[in-house]
């Protein structure tokens, strides 16, 4: 199949004679403007919290280790440890 060329489309004649507009010199500087809504602000606040929560480990494994080794010692488990840790709970849950 050959295909013949398409006369009368000739995209450098259209450009050539394309009419421009005269500048008037009565041209006035726009700064352009752009304006979030609170809904888009918070949803950006939540995303970005996101991706905090995404990237911070559920279990700090340090801390852990730390504990596992405080109770292992026979002294750390007392009274007032026992005391100072059921204080900690009740207040954690208003009580």
């Amino acid at each position: 199949m050959i295909i013949d060329k398409v006369y009368g489309l000739n995209p450098i004649n259209n450009v050539q004679n394309s009419k421009r507009t005269a500048y008037t010199g009565n041209s006035k500087v726009v700064s352009d403007e752009i304006s979030v809504s609170d809904e888009a602000k918070a949803m950006a606040d939540a995303y970005y919290l996101r991706q905090v929560a995404d990237e911070t480990p559920d279990v700090r494994q340090d801390l852990v280790e730390q504990v596992k080794l405080k109770i292992q010692d026979p002294n750390y488990l007392n009274a007032d440890t026992i005391a100072a840790t059921a204080d900690r709970i009740l207040s954690a849950y208003g009580l």
